[in-house]
This record gives structure tokens, C-alpha cells and sequence, in this order.
């Protein structure tokens, strides 16, 4: 087995690239575990995928290089136990990818995606376990419930995730009613605010008009002066009388 001295540095620069890669960005259902001290043995975690019968599984393998990578194929192992036409009982990986169809710019990504492709459609014709292609072959039903009795004792459990985005998308949402609710009551928009103002303004200015001044004239109207200036006009003769008849009694003295 090869080590990261023996590899060539530009390997190692491009394996550290990748790997780093994989690591910031993982491909769907797959995690790398990287170990920075031997870049020659590279373990990953795979999911089982959804409608297979390694669903709700996690399937550990690793990818060990050699020294002449990338030259020669990675060579593929199962380390959890898996019952499938092209994984032996020891772990063993059948697929061309890592056997007549290598190519040197494969690169371990590449590598990883075949392998998980690998448990959504096995190749009987080429089985490693001449057990499962059989049954894969012949029944599928009963491949399907053997594959997963595997799973169930051998596989890892994948961990449960909190339910935390449902809630704050709910809270979020509830959030977003009451803010909007409380804007509708409070905080009309301007077009809606001028108009209920100047609706407000035309009735409250009728009816102070009504209840305050019901019989009042409006100001300088010709029915107005009348009313005002009458008393005035009436009073006016009586006092002049009381003037004349002062001064004939005056004179009579």
C-alpha cells in the first residue's frame, strides 16, 4: 500500500484539491472521511438510496490508491457487509469503472457517484455474489427481502434530523400573517390614508355644520344682517323721543 511520500507531489496537490472539494461539497447521499496523513486509503459513507432495498442504510467503503495512481484504478472495498450481486462477501467491488474502463482523469468523485449508482441497479450479469445475481435474476422479490435483512442488521442508522426547518418555516409564516395583519389595522398605505382622511374630514365638517349651527345663516348672506342689526334700528327711535321731549321740558323751565 502506498503512502503519501511515495506518491508524486503533484498527486498529492491534486488529490488535496479534490478532496477538500469533496469535502465542502459533497455529492448527494455520499461522505468522505479524509484522513490529511494518507491520502492512499480514502473512506467514504453512502446512503442507501430511496426505493432500493438499502434504503435507510448507511454502507461504509473504502478506495485504496496505489502507488502509481492515477495510472491504475483505485481498488474498492466494502467495509459494511452487504448483500449485492456485484460486492463479494469480502467487500470486493465489481464495475468497469475501476477495472477496463479507467481512465487516468477519472477523478474520485467521479469514482464515488459509479459506486452509489452501483446500488440503485446492480449488474447480475457480472455478479461477484453468485447468490444475489441469481436471486436479482430469478425473483425479485425475494433478492428485494434478503437485501434488506442485510441492511437492517449490518448497515448503519442514519441519524434523525430535528424537524427545525418545518417549525420555523411555520413560525416564520405565523409571523408573517400577524406583521401583515397589524400593518392592514395601524399602517394603511399612503394612498389609502389620504382617502380616508379626506372621507373623515367631509363628514365630520357636515356634521359639526348640522349639530352646532342648525339655524344660523351662513356668513354674509343678506337674511343674516337683518336679524342683527334689527334691535339696533327699533332702539334707535325710542331714544331720539326721549331726547326731544327732555329739551321741551327744558325749555318750558
Amino acid at each position: 500500500m502506498a503512502t503519501n511520500e511515495n506518491l508524486p507531489p503533484n498527486v498529492i496537490r491534486q488529490l488535496a484539491k479534490e478532496l477538500k472539494n469533496l469535502d465542502q461539497s459533497p455529492p448527494e447521499g455520499i461522505r468522505v472521511i479524509v484522513n490529511d496523513d494518507d491520502f492512499t486509503s480514502i473512506s467514504a459513507d453512502i446512503e442507501g438510496p430511496g426505493g432500493t432495498p438499502y434504503e435507510n442504510g448507511i454502507f461504509r467503503m473504502k478506495l485504496v490508491l496505489s502507488c502509481d495512481f492515477p495510472q491504475s484504478p483505485p481498488k474498492g472495498f466494502f467495509v459494511t457487509k452487504i448483500f449485492h450481486p456485484n460486492i463479494s462477501s469480502r467487500g470486493e467491488i465489481c464495475v468497469n469503472t475501476l477495472k477496463k474502463d479507467w481512465n487516468p482523469t477519472h477523478g474520485l468523485r467521479h469514482v464515488l457517484l459509479v459506486v452509489r449508482c452501483l446500488l440503485i441497479e446492480p449488474f447480475p450479469e457480472s455478479a461477484l455474489n453468485e447468490q444475489a445475481g441469481k436471486m436479482l435474476l430469478e425473483n425479485y422479490e425475494d433478492y428485494a427481502r434478503h437485501a434488506r435483512l442485510y441492511t437492517s442488521i449490518h448497515a448503519l442508522k442514519p441519524k434523525s434530523k430535528p424537524k427545525s426547518g418545518s417549525i420555523s418555516e411555520s413560525t416564520t409564516a405565523v409571523n408573517v400573517d400577524q406583521s401583515s395583519t397589524n400593518l392592514g389595522e395601524t399602517a394603511p398605505s399612503a394612498p389609502t390614508a389620504l382617502c380616508a382622511t379626506a372621507a373623515a374630514t367631509k363628514v365630520l365638517g357636515s356634521n359639526s355644520q348640522d349639530q352646532n349651527a342648525p339655524n344660523e345663516p351662513a356668513v354674509g348672506t343678506s337674511a343674516a344682517l337683518p336679524k342683527k342689526e334689527g334691535p339696533v334700528a327699533r332702539k334707535a327711535p325710542v331714544d331720539k323721543k326721549k331726547v326731544d321731549a327732555r329739551k321741551k321740558s327744558l325749555k318750558r323751565l
